[in-house]
């Protein structure tokens, strides 16, 4: 059905991008934002660790606005006012009226991993705004029998997987949910495969470069794989799920699985749900935000249940207000929203708010690198270069190094170790975070300094040590594979 969508709808996602663009310019570059900018200046059809629309997005946004934090913030932010519509559209889609338009919209937009993501230049976001319009589609085709849309789902998923390919999970287990139940008469017609090839032919940029690079992508999902489930991270799982969806919004996604449980043209995508939640905690359960895809469609069933109980105003007022307060709550966990001294002195955010932490501190740690740099003999600094344990200090040292007159880095760490050392030179190495690997490979290696970021805030760069190494073993290129690491 074309139900009109709600015009406050509107005006939720409105607030959601104002709040993002208000706070974009707050601290500083994240370590994936300081990627993507390296990505960028490096165009190809994929990397080791995505797609490469982000990156291209990222690039777009500094080519038009500059280097700056709110210059790669903008698109994000516009994203997920995107998600905010595609769920107020989806509750419409499920016969919402005003309310449950309104009420879907407002916990999408309230949601910590909505509100998170797109304040960042991640892949995070636009997975979101792609599974949301997948979901939107998919219900316009198969239960209000208009099987051409088959063609939008096929487009919106192409283009998805150019972002991220978690959207295969969706696919797969929107399979079988509609092969598992009535639904699967809508797999008769020949439109969802026809859709399938329209997102097989969007993909297929970034799969001959997978399989022309070696199917690096393979090897990051087994690393990810290992490195993301361990016993704790199946011990946090289901806290995670609420967490993400913030605890006071949570009644209405267990009222959107209700609401779905009673309407049998549903199940399929109950089923759907299902699969990919149980896919994840078995997996790769210390990515529980991978679930998050399913949430658009779970606040607008939610919607639809509350308005459809006639609760009284009263109570509405209730469930509109319980993600809005929950939001103000954990705002500051999300969002920029403190003072940089504030958030300082409440270390206890430093780790509960990892992503923030992540956003403080790059242009001194680059400073602190140059220090050292500088502080070599002038024939030692005409034969070094830098190399870094991540891509977040390569990044940082990509976007920030050149006012320092510092050499390009190098890394092991996923795509930097794709790009390779090229004419690098390597009779001296300043090697930050990454001492361990590289001392096999050189005479001598002496400590240099420690990274404090600015007020000691403990992120994951706080405290790293820079070492100079002298007396390589051997040239770049002789060793250069034994340097590689995914994650």
């Amino acid at each position: 059905m074309d139900r009109a969508l709600y015009t406050g709808v509107w005006w939720v996602a409105g607030a959601l991008v104002a709040l993002e663009l208000g706070v974009s310019a707050r601290y500083g570059f994240h370590r994936d934002e300081l990627y993507f900018i390296a990505s960028g200046r490096h165009p190809a059809f994929g990397y080791v660790d995505q797609p490469p629309l982000a990156p291209l997005l990222t690039r777009l946004g500094t080519t038009l606005l500059g280097t700056t934090p709110t210059a790669v913030r903008v698109v994000p932010a516009l994203a997920g006012g995107v998600v905010v519509v595609g769920t107020g559209l989806t509750a419409g889609e499920l016969g919402g009226k005003r309310f449950a338009q309104l009420l879907s919209a407002v916990a999408m937009a309230c949601t910590p991993i909505l509100l998170g993501s797109a304040h960042l230049a991640g892949t995070t976001v636009y997975d979101l705004a792609a599974w949301t319009f997948a979901i939107l589609f998919v219900l316009r085709s198969v239960v209000h029998g208009r099987p051409r849309y088959w063609l939008a789902v096929g487009f919106v998923a192409g283009i998805g997987l150019e972002n991220k390919d978690l959207i295969l999970l969706f696919g797969i287990a929107l399979g079988i949910g509609l092969l598992a139940t009535s639904a699967r008469s809508a797999l008769a017609t020949r439109w969802p495969w026809i859709g399938g090839g329209v997102a097989l032919v969007l993909w297929s940029p970034n799969l001959v470069w997978q399989l022309t690079n070696n199917l690096p992508g393979l090897a990051m999902a087994r690393s990810l794989r290992i490195e993301h489930s361990g016993s704790g991270d199946y011990a946090s799982f289901v806290p995670a799920q609420v967490i993400l969806v913030g605890l006071l919004a949570f009644p209405i996604v267990v009222v959107g699985i209700r609401h779905l449980m009673q309407r049998r043209e549903l199940h399929f995508a109950l089923v759907t749900i299902g699969l990919v939640v149980a896919y994840v905690f078995v997996v790769i359960p210390g990515r529980p935000y991978y679930t998050a895809g399913t949430l658009p469609l779970l606040f607008a069933a939610g919607g639809c249940w509350v308005e459809h109980h006639r609760s009284a105003r009263t109570r509405r007022r209730l469930w509109l207000a319980a993600p809005i307060v929950g939001a103000v709550l954990t705002v500051a966990f999300v969002l920029p929203v403190l003072p940089m001294s504030s958030f300082a002195r409440m270390t206890f955010l430093h780790k509960t708010s990892y992503d923030l932490g992540e956003t403080v501190g790059w242009p001194r740690l680059t400073a602190q690198v140059a220090t050292v740099y500088d502080g070599l003999p002038v024939r030692e600094r005409e034969e070094t270069s830098i190399f870094t344990a991540n891509y977040g200090e390569a990044g940082a040292l990509d976007v920030y190094g050149r006012s320092y007159g510092l050499p390009e880095p190098l890394s092991g760490h996923n795509t930097y170790w794709l790009w390779g050392p090229g004419d690098a030179l390597d009779q001296v190495v300043i090697a930050v975070g990454s001492v361990d690997q590289l001392r096999p490979h050189f005479a001598d290696c002496r400590y240099s300094g420690t990274i404090r970021g600015p007020d000691n805030v403990d992120n994951d760069e706080n405290g790293t040590g820079i070492w100079t190494c002298t007396g390589p073993r051997g040239s770049w290129s002789s060793f250069w594979s034994d340097l590689r690491h995914y994650g």
